[in-house]
């Protein structure tokens, strides 16, 4: 590998890539555990989790072109539930199609797809001896009038182990009326899919109309996103799914004035995360037992310049400790070539061993 980032790295950063491919953080990268070809070797073996959970997790880190590295591009297509399917396949009706997801995944060379029951079980006979299947099974809807938020269970556990898939992935909205109840259900349901020999992610979205405060969305700031990592990884949550953290001060912001909220420690904000987006992921990071439950961060939505947006996002979760990214609507809303492309340029940030952690 080349001793300084790539050229197309550099330029697709633009003005801030000084700043994100130079930036040393807070907390030293020796107290971390980072992700490797040995991580479920050097990390995983001692736990509870059982042969077959680590043989499932070994086959998602050896697959596609990250395969090896211990870093992971996965490709999750659940929109057509949460944001309608006219809405999410507008831009390209082929992906109504459940089989083209699975070749956008495998065209790729994601380490995996995760996505609904119907979509991995109209096509599990075909594919998935051919890539990593990972059963998403619950979902937010968004038909009923007027529009509600939560998280409901559309599948079971033991399904996604009859259609022969290695891992399950769940949706809990952390801070939310109805988390109580979703934090209950998926805990019992990761349970019974390390018994039956498959790995966990959870997304783990902060969620509350109250968390928006003055016109700052403190749902994407470190401390919220932080806590319900930690939470996550108790219920045993193999892999945190996490957006990005754009701000810092959530636990602050909503103690002030009269307001008491939750617990809170001055040295987060200055001896633990700060306002650098490498510094607030690496709190995510931290969060989510020092990396050993690996932090993989959201690509975002499709918008004008989705590879520099994608290129830069991987950036941060790399340099910060995270273990990649699961981006969707920047690959499957574009003709599929183009998607691929977005992928392959966020792939190559974590096969690029100048781009170093923090």
């Amino acid at each position: 590998m080349a001793d300084t980032p790539t050229t197309d790295i550099q330029d697709l950063l633009g003005s801030e890539a000084e700043d994100l491919l130079t930036h040393e953080c807070m907390i030293d990268k020796e107290q971390l555990h980072l992700p490797g070809g040995d991580f479920v070797d050097r990390v995983w073996k001692d736990s509870d989790r059982n042969p077959r959970v680590l043989r499932n997790m070994q086959a998602l880190f050896d697959h596609g072109r990250l395969g090896g590295s211990g870093y992971l591009s996965i490709l999750p297509v659940d929109q057509g539930i949460e944001h309608s399917g006219g809405a999410s396949f507008a831009p390209n009706p082929m992906y109504f199609d459940p089989e083209n997801i699975i070749k956008l995944a495998m065209e790729a060379g994601c380490n995996g797809v995760a996505t609904t029951y119907g979509v991995l079980g109209s096509m599990a006979r075909k594919y998935a001896h051919k890539i990593p299947f990972i059963l998403k099974f619950n979902h937010n809807e968004l038909l009923s009038y007027p529009n509600t938020y939560d998280q409901t269970l559309y599948a079971s556990v033991d399904a996604a182990f009859e259609m022969g898939c290695t891992g399950v992935g769940a949706t809990i909205y952390f801070g939310s009326d109805e988390s109580p109840r979703q934090i209950q259900e998926v805990s019992r349901a990761f349970e019974r899919a390390h018994e039956l020999g498959m790995f966990t992610i959870l997304w783990c979205y902060v969620r509350n109309s109250g968390f928006k405060i003055d016109g700052d969305n403190y749902e994407a700031s470190a401390d919220l996103t932080g806590q319900a990592n930690h939470i996550g990884v108790t219920i045993e949550a193999d892999i945190v799914k996490q957006k990005q953290p754009t701000l810092n001060g959530g636990y602050k912001a909503l103690n002030m004035g009269d307001s008491s909220y939750g617990k809170l420690d001055e040295r987060i904000y200055s001896k633990l995360s700060g306002e650098h987006p490498i510094d607030m992921t690496r709190y995510q990071v931290m969060n989510s037992y020092m990396g050993r439950c690996g932090l993989i961060n959201s690509g975002g939505g499709s918008g004008k310049n989705d590879k520099a947006q994608v290129v830069r996002t991987a950036v941060i979760n790399k340099r910060a400790g995270g273990m990649g990214l699961i981006t969707g609507r920047k690959a499957f809303q574009r003709p599929m070539d183009e998607g691929v492309e977005v992928v392959h340029a966020l792939q190559d940030v974590y096969l690029d061993d100048s781009v170093t952690v923090a």
